[in-house]
């Protein structure tokens, strides 16, 4: 474990990587150890049709402390951030599924919703954890909608990553931290 997580300071921490990989559990160690109130933002819609989906979010939901707030944030993420205070942590999980909430919206319409989203971030009172998928690693998607959600929620991570520090990669039960190992692009 590093000394990235302050009581004190605000922080904004990305936690990407594949599936199943343990990313939400990660964020939700991170979120822990901040001794700050933690708000879980939850960016999934319930489909009360869809049973397997409806387990996934349970067994999320019964790893988080009943401490834990939880707000839900389908569409507007900037606004739920934004009333954040200094003795907050807000863990969002995940960026993935904010992402493809999303995708019918028109190019004008996501650009406006995640530039409000990238300037909040930076200057939020609260430390912020949020999750993101890896979706880039695999190959092309063969329809369009599958495309735009791997070019949206990659372009999106990255610029997120950019601003973040430190970022963590979840991989085969590993985390590895990249603000220590990497290099930014920019």
């Amino acid at each position: 474990m590093d000394n990235s997580i302050t009581q004190s300071g605000r922080q904004l921490i990305l936690v990407t990587g594949a599936a199943r990989s343990g990313k939400s559990e990660w964020a939700e160690k991170l979120a822990l150890e901040t001794d700050k109130a933690v708000t879980y933002i939850a960016t999934a819609t319930i489909d009360p049709t869809d049973v397997e989906w409806q387990t996934r979010i349970l067994l999320h939901q019964q790893r988080r402390p009943d401490t834990w707030q939880t707000v839900a944030a389908v569409e507007h993420l900037a606004k739920t951030i934004e009333s954040a205070l200094a003795e907050d942590c807000l863990l969002i999980d995940s960026l993935g599924t904010w992402v493809a909430n999303l995708l019918d919206r028109s190019d004008g319409e996501w650009e406006k919703l995640t530039q409000e989203l990238l300037e909040i971030l930076p200057n939020s009172a609260a430390t912020i954890v949020i999750v993101a998928e890896e979706t880039g690693w695999g190959v092309v998607p063969a329809y369009p909608s599958g495309r735009l959600f791997r070019d949206r929620l990659g372009m999106l991570t990255r610029k997120i990553g950019s601003i973040a520090n430190p970022v963590y990669l979840v991989t085969g039960g590993h985390v590895l931290n990249l603000s220590q190992l990497g290099r930014k692009l920019d």
